[in-house]
């Protein structure tokens, strides 16, 4: 054969594998990906600037940028640029200023922008980070969140080390409840407050005052002369942390006065641009563990207090008016949703596959915004990307997707094939959601292996949204399963509270039963099932070995595995023993333990791996630890991973979202 033709055919042979091995979603893709997250919309409803979010794989950071766009999506231009974090941005009555966070000059501070010249002022020079920032409604003023030391004195004098010593830390001294917080760390004596800054710039004025925290909700009152807040000013607040009410205070004399007194949580205010209703969710608590949000409203003055979609069963949030109507997203069957609300309680449907903004797995969330004349911008998503930016309008036409991110790295990726199901529960025969995504390529004739993944929370939900986790598994060649079993939000109080005093419990049932309908469909290695989760995820993964021993291995994520040690090591005790069970650990020893996976590991056979970030403050790494002690004193093939750097949101890192899937893949091919 002649040499130049030999030599072509080896290159289409080397340039033909390379593209194959491309088809393939792998580890390090997850440092390409890009979502949208926090669009808002101009007040004319012409514009939108969202936040651009990427990755910096030199530095394993996320970071984010400012982009704007016509809302017929036309002239997609970045107003910031760089490996910095710029976000939060916020438009001025009349639309021509921006003002947003950026930590481009070291820390988080608050710039102005102008933007028909682009230029653009640093406002502050702060000590602490701001946030929540808004305008006044006579754009003369910039609110915003901001922590303020508390005043303390020390239990004892230390002498001072001599100029040059090298001595050890001083202790540390606590004497709080909650002292250390996942993703914070051990907390500092302070509280969150409301301040004033102009918008020239200055010194902020401190607007609230005294030991309580007002990082809730918030909205100004269209004259300019009130703030309406959520917080928790109760003078028991460490101990009944849900118990938050509405306070007006005025800008002026600083008079606060509360408008609402019932138990339990009032949040979101809104007010009309009339000035005469504040919409706003809450409940009566019933110290469950799980209460829908209901949607209120109320005049200025806090009376005439009516609930407003009585009849939707579902938890309601982040509300929004756009002239007498009030919009408001929540999740539906693993479905996230955007519903205007008229007075009369009459509802609509503007807009869904709202959400995208968690990259690791396909929960709920989202964010949107809305003008006067009715447009709305809303981060959209389903399983073959993660949030984009789409628009939408009051009236309920029908949306468009503005923006494809993540189209230079998906065109060359082939993702997995998502189907969604519903089966059937052995235990009560309810009807279980569940979804099904196919290793790429996939050929139902053949026969695949099977992961299990189930989510945390334990209340809340997976959905019709991106995961790159899952996608990671379908590529290496997995059929990956992940449900709602009982207990989880979207499908209403009765649903969700089946596992109250009860979890894990019959959730168990709708994860066993989820794996045999998919078995049934006849595509699964019966025997070459697998199962993981993180977080509630985790402690039913636990839970799961210690009651079967049809699955090959198991990677217990992040898990409680013994809730009287949780309740008490926890970053937030005063809720965990009050909403979760029937009272103090010490008092109910039996009912604590039975629910433990612990209280199981003595029937586990199943080679398990236990991974948790050593930062963890939310499931403590001492959790892990117990089990990987009880594993090996039982000689139950056992590993534990130590994720470095890291709290519960193991995927807050773009490695450590990476290490976590390389982990759980390779100890599930070592049990292949």
């Amino acid at each position: 054969m002649n040499t130049k033709i030999l030599s072509f055919l080896v290159f289409l042979l080397f340039f033909s594998s390379q593209l194959l091995a491309q088809e393939k979603f792998e580890l390090l893709d997850v440092f390409d990906l890009e979502y949208v997250s926090d669009p808002q919309i101009s007040p004319d409803g012409e514009h939108i600037v969202y936040v651009r979010n990427f990755k910096d794989i030199m530095t394993d950071g996320n970071r984010s940028n400012l982009w704007m766009i016509r809302f017929d999506g036309a002239d997609n231009q970045p107003l910031t640029s760089g490996n910095d974090n710029n976000g939060s941005p916020r438009w001025s009555p009349d639309g021509k200023q921006l003002a947003y966070i950026s930590s481009k000059d070291g820390s988080a501070q608050i710039y102005l922008r102008w933007l028909a010249t682009g230029a653009e002022t640093k406002l502050t020079n702060l000590t602490h980070s701001p946030g929540n920032i808004q305008w006044s409604p006579d754009g003369n003023w910039i609110s915003m969140t901001m922590t303020v030391p508390a005043k303390s004195t020390p239990l004892v004098e230390l002498p001072t080390k001599p100029e040059g010593a090298k001595w050890i830390d001083p202790p540390k001294y606590i004497d709080q409840l909650k002292y250390r917080s996942d993703g914070a760390g051990y907390l500092k004596k302070e509280f969150t407050h409301l301040f004033l800054l102009s918008k020239d710039g200055g010194h902020p004025r401190q607007l609230t005052t005294g030991d309580f925290n007002h990082n809730g909700d918030y909205c100004w009152t269209p004259d300019n002369k009130a703030i309406l807040f959520s917080a928790n000013r109760h003078d028991n607040w460490i101990y009944e942390p849900a118990n938050s009410e509405i306070y007006r205070i005025d800008i002026g004399s600083g008079h606060l006065t509360a408008l609402t007194s019932r138990k339990g949580p009032d949040n979101n205010p809104v007010i009309s641009a009339d000035g005469k209703w504040i919409a706003f969710t809450g409940y009566e608590d019933q110290y469950q563990g799980y209460q829908n949000p209901e949607l209120n409203i109320m005049d200025a003055n806090g009376k005439e207090v009516r609930r407003l979609a009585a009849d939707l069963d579902r938890n309601i949030n982040d509300l929004q008016w756009s002239g007498d109507k009030i919009l408001f997203q929540y999740d539906d069957e693993g479905h996230s949703k955007i519903e205007v609300v008229d007075l009369n309680g009459k509802r609509q449907t503007v807009a869904k596959e709202l959400g995208g903004l968690s990259l690791g797995r396909p929960y709920g969330g989202g964010s949107y915004s809305a003008a006067r004349n009715g447009h709305i911008a809303f981060t959209i998503t389903n399983p073959g990307h993660p949030a984009d930016l789409a628009t939408a309008n009051i009236n309920g036409t029908s949306g468009k997707q503005l923006t494809q991110l993540n189209d230079d790295l998906f065109k060359f990726k082939k993702l997995g094939e998502v189907e969604e199901f519903w089966y059937t529960s052995s235990f009560d025969q309810r009807k279980i959601q569940g979804w099904i995504c196919k290793p790429p390529n996939f050929d139902p004739n053949k026969k695949y292996p099977l992961i299990l993944e189930i989510h945390g929370g334990p209340f809340a939900n997976y959905g019709w949204r991106f995961s790159a986790e899952v996608q990671l598994y379908a590529a290496a060649g997995y059929v990956v399963l992940y449900t709602n079993p009982r207990g989880s939000s979207s499908y209403g109080s009765e649903f969700g509270n089946l596992i109250h005093h009860n979890y894990p419990g019959q959730d168990y049932d709708d994860l066993i039963s989820g794996v045999d309908a998919v078995i049934s469909k006849g595509y699964i290695q019966e025997d070459h099932l697998y199962v993981t989760g993180g977080s509630g995820g985790g402690v039913l993964t636990a839970w799961i070995i210690g009651k079967t021993n049809r699955f090959r291995a198991a990677v217990v994520a992040k898990p409680v595995i013994n809730w009287y040690s949780f309740v008490l090591n926890a970053d937030n005790p005063a809720f965990f023993y009050r909403y979760w069970f029937p009272g103090y650990p010490w008092e109910n020893v039996e009912h604590y333990h039975a629910r433990s996976p612990i209280s199981l590991v003595g029937n586990v056979n199943t080679p398990t791996l236990l991974l948790t970030g050593e930062e963890d403050y939310r499931t403590p790494i001492s959790e892990t630890e117990q089990y990987y002690a009880a594993l090996q004193l039982r000689k139950v093939e056992s590993a534990m991973v130590r994720i470095q750097g890291s709290g519960h949101g193991i995927a807050n890192r773009p490695s450590n979202l990476i290490n976590k899937v390389a982990y759980i893949l390779g100890w599930f091919e070592r049990y292949k």
